[in-house]
């Protein structure tokens, strides 16, 4: 009888222990499932963040849309509101990035990303040596069909760069709650990553570049997206990146893109089309005006290893210093023009041959530089 009642006990004590202990909850980007979440990666975004979504009628689980912009050293949040369109959220200045102006081509050159890249639930890092992290998921099939590497590019925290994108804690510790919480029940977000706004002004300022093509490439990308509000869908194909691309009228068959090959006959939505080509046909003429009055050009390259939004100078001196790289950038493959149909005014091809097209060859040597991780 004794015994009975001491083994009861013990069940029970077992089962209140049980009780007491925290549940093991699988952790967005890790693995092992016997760990908990770290608090700094549960943690509810702040009381006025969360009043902001209210005001701008934006549901907390509703999808994000980041977007970066390096000479700014600015980075966006935009939300879904309940009307089903992105709007700003806010607006967080970045503590540093590294590199220079241009995409990142391979391993160990510094170079924080740029195109358009989408972030999945394994890409979230609860467990980063920089606090909390987000891989932007380079390289994406654009970067791997121009032949292009490097790996662990983050959005992370501790203001140290070596080719990502770095907050500090605080600011890191917001957007991956509102990344996190856009994941709930959605498999993705998008992340468009720009070397500055692409406005005619600044454009016009860097038509000496060699990545002029590229940019103007990604400016489509951006056009559609701040036209409508919407979240543009990207393909690659021909080793470029096509948006908001639809099946003609009457196709018997869907679109399939190889990033590597030829691009499918298709056309973009005519609404979007539309909407994008206005903006366009101002954007050109503003950028022709520029020209004729030869605005200044800046330097192909800036000789300074990244850049540090102004708000963060005084309290990190010294991390903006002379590159440690030489212009990568000079060496992008040559692309060959779109064979795209256009019959109901999507954009074309002519927007790489004509647009913002004037280029300068850079004969820099190249240097290499030890891989970072981030």
């Amino acid at each position: 009888m004794i015994r009975a009642m001491v083994r009861h006990a013990l069940i029970l004590a077992a089962a209140f222990t049980a009780g007491l202990t925290p549940a093991m909850t699988p952790a967005l980007g890790q693995g092992d499932s016997s760990k908990p979440l770290p608090a700094k990666a549960t943690k509810e975004l702040p009381p006025e963040l969360l009043s902001l979504l209210e005001q701008k009628k934006m549901p907390k689980n509703s999808p994000i849309v980041v977007r970066l912009f390096k000479e700014e050293s600015e980075l966006e949040v935009w939300k879904q509101n309940t009307a089903g369109r992105f709007q700003i959220l806010k607006t967080y200045p970045i503590c540093r990035w590294s590199g220079d102006l241009g995409p990142k081509l391979r391993e160990g050159d510094r170079q924080a990303p740029e195109g358009f890249y989408t972030v999945t639930p394994e890409l979230m890092n609860p467990n980063s040596n920089f606090y909390l992290s987000i891989n932007v998921g380079f390289p994406n099939s654009f970067d791997r069909a121009n032949k292009r590497n490097g790996s662990f590019l983050m959005i992370h925290g501790d203001c140290w760069s070596s080719g990502c994108y770095a907050m500090t804690d605080e600011q890191i510790s917001e957007i991956y709650a509102l990344a996190r919480d856009s994941l709930s029940g959605r498999p993705s977000f998008q992340v468009q990553a720009y070397p500055f706004r692409l406005t005619p002004a600044n454009l016009a300022r860097h038509r000496n570049s060699p990545n002029l093509a590229f940019w103007s490439m990604l400016k489509i990308g951006s056009d559609h997206f701040e036209t409508t509000q919407r979240e543009p869908k990207v393909d690659v194909c021909n080793r470029r990146y096509v948006f908001d691309a639809q099946p003609p009228a009457n196709s018997p068959h869907p679109l399939v893109f190889n990033p590597a090959e030829k691009c499918p006959p298709f056309v973009v939505n005519p609404e979007i089309a539309r909407r994008a080509q206005e903006k366009r046909r101002a954007d050109e003429l503003e950028y022709a005006r520029l020209i004729e009055d030869n605005v200044p050009a800046a330097p192909i390259y800036t000789g300074l290893d990244g850049g540090m939004h102004k708000a963060f100078l005084a309290q990190f001196p010294g991390r903006v210093t002379l590159a440690k790289v030489m212009p990568y950038a000079s060496y992008l493959p040559t692309l060959p023009p779109v064979p795209w149909i256009d019959k109901d005014g999507s954009l074309t091809s002519r927007w790489f041959g004509v647009s913002f097209a004037k280029t300068v060859v850079c004969d820099a040597g190249r240097a290499g530089f030890p891989s970072g991780r981030c």
